[in-house]
């Protein structure tokens, strides 16, 4: 049992943290971890949940994503982490030596470094804090880090000086990750999230849109895009087949991780 002398904020960063480790989270559960009241948790879970950090059920919290819901970046990450790795290198099949590539802040995209890393020559333009962390230095890679507010819960750079930059500049392609899609659609639960997709989007002259078959059938609060505004989508085998036929008959350019 942890001490019932934990700070608010101290406590509050924890339950995030188990969380992370666990996905969610009874409230009695909580309260026997943290040795507080249920009605203290209830004022932890309020609070976290007006912060975008979590997702209050009742009697329990948990991260798993929702229509209006994202999660933290790195409970995303663990989720199909093979599938996402095998997106990831299929994806970085397009990209060539000399290009320009534009890489949103989706755990997928995190997941390109070490496949990007050995394009030579390649500049790279992102907001993501974790693709900018692992790319710097790399000998080759001409590293374009977009500013902005930082969101600690996706990891990345956001707001209007992000979208700015991004007005500004033009990139041969946008690698792009979304977290719903339903019919010929993707969407995304966060708006401001949703402008820089939006503005890689504009920027680029090829996009392709990176998505685990988990996400297919799908809604979330916003629009990200038609999937005819790309030049493929990239998920895995394990998409339905159904599914699948439909999207092709409907003109949308899949490919498949394990390949076409």
């Amino acid at each position: 049992m942890r001490t019932q002398h934990l700070r608010p904020e101290d406590r509050r960063h924890e339950i995030v943290e188990m969380l992370v480790e666990q996905g969610s989270a009874t409230l009695e559960a909580l309260s026997e971890h943290f040795g507080v009241s249920k009605m203290t948790i209830h004022r932890d879970l309020d609070a976290l949940e007006a912060e975008g950090r979590l997702r209050k059920l009742r009697g329990s919290a948990t991260l798993e994503s929702s229509g209006q819901f994202e999660s933290d970046f790195r409970y995303r990450a663990r989720m199909a982490g093979e599938e996402k790795a095998r997106i990831a290198r299929h994806v970085a099949s397009f990209v060539e030596p000399g290009m320009s590539v534009m890489v949103d802040d989706g755990s997928t995209s995190q997941a390109l470094a070490p496949h990007l890393a050995a394009i030579r020559p390649l500049t790279v333009i992102t907001n993501n804090l974790g693709l900018i962390a692992d790319l710097s230095g790399r000998q080759g890679i001409e590293l374009i880090a977009l500013g902005g507010n930082y969101a600690s819960k996706f990891n990345g750079f956001f707001g209007v000086l992000t979208e700015t930059a991004l007005r500004d500049l033009r990139a041969d392609m946008a690698l792009i990750s979304s977290s719903a899609v339903s019919g010929r659609s993707a969407f995304h639960q966060d708006q401001e999230v949703l402008g820089v997709k939006r503005a890689m989007i504009a920027s680029a002259a090829r996009r392709y849109l990176m998505v685990d078959h988990q996400k297919f059938g799908r809604n979330a609060l916003h629009l990200l895009a038609d999937l005819g505004d790309f030049d493929g989508v990239v998920t895995s085998g394990a998409l339905d087949h159904t599914q699948a036929d439909a999207l092709r008959q409907d003109g949308i350019r899949l490919h498949f991780a394990e390949g076409d």
